[in-house]
């Protein structure tokens, strides 16, 4: 089931357990809020609203309030000595959307459980490497060892000739 509902002048279409930023809202991490505000529900068959769905309310839980990156508005007048330099951090809410609700119900006023994470399993110890990844190892060592013993090119001295242009090495960079 998803809904498309309005806050801040903006319109979200959401389903349950999305994760999504709004313009700042009142309300403490761990609140539930509604938003009464729906244009439109669906799942199999769409409700749209005219404007909005009668009954209808999406219910998220606040995760966090906090601000967006910083954006620099920076205005110069050329030839006038006049530079003005500002910056503007957008506050925000985090939401997750608990519940979207129909013909009038009501939202729970407690958050749903949230599962338990569950721990990374642990890194591969050096004993349990199997024969492939040894042999692949094995490969890579030996094509490290071919790549030491490759001589350095000819040209790449002091004062000689640049292999690619063939100009002497000194006069690289100069215009004539």
């Amino acid at each position: 089931m998803f809904a498309v509902f309005k806050t801040g002048g903006k319109q979200y279409r959401v389903a349950a357990e999305d994760v999504l930023k709004v313009d700042k809202i009142k309300g403490e991490p761990g609140e539930i809020v509604s938003f009464a505000e729906v244009l439109a529900v669906g799942a199999d068959s769409v409700m749209l609203g005219a404007p909005t769905v009668a009954g209808a309310t999406v219910a998220a839980e606040v995760l966090d309030q906090s601000r967006g990156g910083k954006v620099i508005a920076f205005k110069k007048r050329r030839r006038k000595n006049s530079r003005r330099k500002r910056g503007h951090r957008q506050e925000f809410t985090l939401l997750r959307i608990t519940e979207i609700l129909t013909d009038g119900k009501k939202p729970n006023q407690t958050p749903p459980p949230r599962p338990k994470r569950v721990p990374a399993p642990k890194p591969e110890t050096a004993t349990d490497v199997s024969a492939s990844e040894a042999a692949t190892e094995e490969q890579s060592q030996a094509a490290s060892a071919a790549k030491a013993r490759k001589p350095k090119a000819a040209g790449a001295a002091k004062g000689g000739k640049s292999a690619a242009k063939g100009k002497p090495a000194a006069a690289k960079g100069k215009k004539k």
